[in-house]
Formats: C-alpha cells, structure tokens, sequence
C-alpha cells in the first residue's frame, strides 16, 4: 500500500557528494513546477492511501519559494510532510531560523538534515549544525543523517569471520564510481539473491522526480506520472511483470543479471554494487524502466 511521496524537487544540489546515488550537483538538472507538485498532490487523493509527502532533491531549499508552497499545499490537504536538507543556507543560527520558521508554523513531520564527512568534511561549526540548532528552538522534529566513510570491518556472523564493508554507504550511483576501490572487499556475485532495501511487490513508498520518473528505487522506475496519471500507475503496477522489478524480486541483483545473462565479475561490494552494475548494462534495453540517464552518470 503506497503511503509515502518522496517528491525529488530537483536534482540540482549545492554539493556533489562521492557517495550521492542520484548524482546530484549544481549542474544538475530538473527541477518541478508548481503546478507539477499539484498534479502529484492530486493523484495521490485520488489514491486515497498516501498520507506523507516528503521534499528533497538534490537540494529542495535551492528552490525555496516552491519548496515553501509545496509544504503549504501538502498541509492544506491534511498530508503530514517531511523535508530533506544539507542545510547550505543556514550561515549563522539567525539565518538558519528565518529559513525555517515559515515551514515551523506549517507544521513539519521531520527535518532530516545531513551532516557527515562527504558534506561538510571535519568543519565542527557547520551548516548542518547550526540549523539544527535553530529548527530545535522553533519545535520543529528534527534529525541527522550521517553516511561515512565505507570502513572494512569484521563480520564474525559469516564463515571464519569474513570482511565486510561497513559506513552506510550504499554502491550506486556515483558512489560506484568515486568510492568502489580495490582495497574494499568483495562477496560472491550469487550471494545477493535479495535486495535489502527496497520492498518491489507491496512498495510504501515511491520517488517522483521532476522528468514524471516514480522511482520504486532510484534509476528503477514504475512508470512515468506525466504519460500516466500515478493513481493509475499505483494500481496497475505488477511487479512480478516488471523488468527489473521482477527479477530482483525473485532473487535478487544475482538474479537480474542472470535473468538478462549480464556479463559480472566474481563478487561485488554489496547487493547495489551489483544491481547497479547491472542496471548500467540494461540501460539501452529497458530505457523507459531505467530512467533517467542523469541518476547513471549520463546525460
């Protein structure tokens, strides 16, 4: 039952993070209309289950009136609303607050702001910081996301404690090619027979992006909200049918590749190393499905 929108405002971003998996930058384009976020507003009434919108990007505040008026529709139809934010604007605490204290008075869900080493390196009075701050003295539900470094660990849960790679990164996007090194361990391409994150037969979420894409996960759309109303979208979906879904449901990024006989290395950092990897082969094929190019590094 499909109960979150995390609408991508835009994929232009302040930052062009190694580990981002929609390649976001501020050359980056797309980026909604108004009228875009209502039409998606108006659909999902119509599905009658969606009961949060999320804003993020890229960066959501790079357009901040839109982001203002897309919190202020979402309240007005009684969605509860979260927002997603690097929080570059906040050059002092003061500035911070009068950037949020708008969004305070609509009533936010959550503020998750990020705040690690890929943003804002050791700086320990940062942006992120300082936002922080200011959205907890205006009441405003807030929250860190911190993705670091990836680190070699030890997992003693596998045969004779095997490395595995930990930091929260996840292998796609341009992380696969900024941070895939040969110094990060690998497992057995046919160990990833599911996908640990993404749930493609009874999805709760999905991710519109400016160019009508509804991502089930990023670069892997249901279909296109512009060609087809998301309302329709949500209710025709079937996965098993779909073709990368599908697969990926049966058994995982081992069995997409197998599937489609992708050509593979032996192993792979993760289970999105491999599904990434093999997506990239899959582009020209399924080009409707895999969208856009831009969340693959292409123009």
């Amino acid at each position: 039952m499909l109960k979150e929108l995390h609408v991508l405002l835009t994929y232009k971003c302040t930052f062009e993070c190694d580990h981002c998996f929609v390649y976001s930058s501020p050359n980056a384009e797309g980026v909604f209309t108004l009228a875009q976020v209502q039409q998606v507003m108006d659909e999902a009434g119509k599905l009658g289950t969606v009961d949060t919108f999320y804003f993020e990007g890229g960066e959501a505040f790079m357009y901040y009136p839109l982001l203002l008026e897309s919190v202020r529709m979402a309240r007005g139809r009684g969605f509860k609303v979260g927002i997603v934010t690097n929080a570059y604007f906040a050059a002092s605490e003061e500035d911070a607050a009068l950037w949020l204290a708008p969004l305070a008075e609509l009533g936010i869900l959550d503020l998750s702001i990020s705040d690690d080493a890929f943003h804002y390196g050791e700086e320990i009075a940062n942006a992120a910081k300082r936002a922080m701050k200011a959205a907890h003295k205006l009441g405003m539900p807030t929250g860190s996301i911190t993705i670091e470094e990836p680190t070699v660990a030890v997992d003693e849960t596998r045969d004779k404690g095997m490395p595995v790679v930990g930091g929260g990164v996840m292998f796609k996007g341009r992380a696969v090619e900024k941070l895939v090194t040969d110094d990060l361990p690998r497992r057995p391409w046919d160990e990833f027979t599911e996908c640990p994150y993404e749930d493609f037969e009874n999805p709760g979420r999905v991710h519109p992006d400016p160019y009508g894409h509804v991502h089930l996960c990023q670069g892997i759309s249901m279909g296109n909200l512009w060609e087809t109303p998301l309302s329709a979208l949500a209710r025709q979906y079937d996965p098993g049918a779909h073709p990368v879904a599908g697969p990926l449901m049966r058994g995982g990024p081992a069995q997409l590749a197998r599937e489609y006989d992708v050509p593979h290395a032996a192993g792979y950092v993760d289970a999105c190393h491999l599904c990434y990897t093999t997506r990239l082969a899959l582009l020209d094929r399924f080009p409707e499905v895999l969208a856009p190019r831009q969340v693959y590094g292409l123009a």
